[in-house]
């Protein structure tokens, strides 16, 4: 489908629903960043679908091609900066391709693999969700005249949270493995900016010191065991709501 046909196919962008017509593929291993997403694209109009990691993203891609995709950068499979360099040297392009990571240090890798931009975890902001998104549309997919940016942050679901503390207590279930107990630091720290959980993010923070400086007793550390006790708490409490 040439890009003439296809914009005169798509329903119009408008002031409240900037993204309307747009399909969103998210990237993210978090359901409850993803539920975050899911409530943004549905106030901009867009449609989204959701892969949780690598192998289930590329098998989406090979289907259909989204307008937008949102790469999460630290994935269950590999490197989310793997998939952006693959869907940047793709032809036909997606017209969007975002970064996104509670680590903001990776916008400049997410950049030099390809991707037109970055969001920052956690993202929540309407505006700032819409702005990214308009910013690298063409004309023809931009809302006709002045719009007014909307002030709205959106809360996810608890049961999305709920759902990640148990990925997590799973994930931990082998301490003695140092990549998952590493994978699962980075993915507690971008649920915990997701949910404004400091002392989850803390906690997530202080495991990913412990792998760095000393590897080889992750698994016996107490900011490990500190860690995963933190999630059985967060489990344990909801459960009692």
């Amino acid at each position: 489908m040439d890009e003439l046909f296809q914009s005169a196919v798509l329903p119009k962008p408008t002031e409240t629903r900037p993204l309307l017509g747009l399909t969103v593929l998210a990237v993210e291993d978090s359901r409850f960043a993803c539920e975050a997403l899911r409530l943004l694209c549905l106030r901009s109009g867009a449609r989204i679908r959701r892969a949780d990691c690598l192998t289930s993203a590329r098998r989406h891609l090979k289907v259909y091609r989204p307008s937008v995709l949102i790469v999460d950068v630290g994935l269950p499979d590999g490197s989310g900066i793997d998939l952006i360099a693959e869907a940047a040297a793709s032809s036909p392009r997606i017209a969007v391709i975002l970064g996104s990571s509670g680590d903001d240090t990776q916008a400049s890798a997410a950049v030099l693999a390809g991707a037109d931009g970055f969001l920052a975890k956690p993202v929540v902001s309407l505006a700032e969700f819409q702005e990214t998104v308009l910013s690298h549309l063409p004309d023809t997919r931009q809302p006709k005249g002045p719009r007014r940016l909307p002030h709205d942050v959106v809360q996810p679901d608890q049961i999305a949270f709920q759902d990640d503390m148990l990925h997590l207590s799973s994930v931990l279930s082998d301490l003695g493995n140092l990549s998952l107990v590493d994978y699962a630091a980075r993915f507690a720290a971008g649920v915990a900016l997701t949910a404004d959980d400091e002392a989850l993010l803390d906690a997530a923070k202080a495991v990913s010191s412990e792998v760095e400086r000393a590897p080889a007793s992750v698994a016996t550390s107490s900011a490990v065991h500190d860690f995963a006790d933190l999630v059985a708490m967060r489990i344990d409490r909801q459960m009692a709501i």
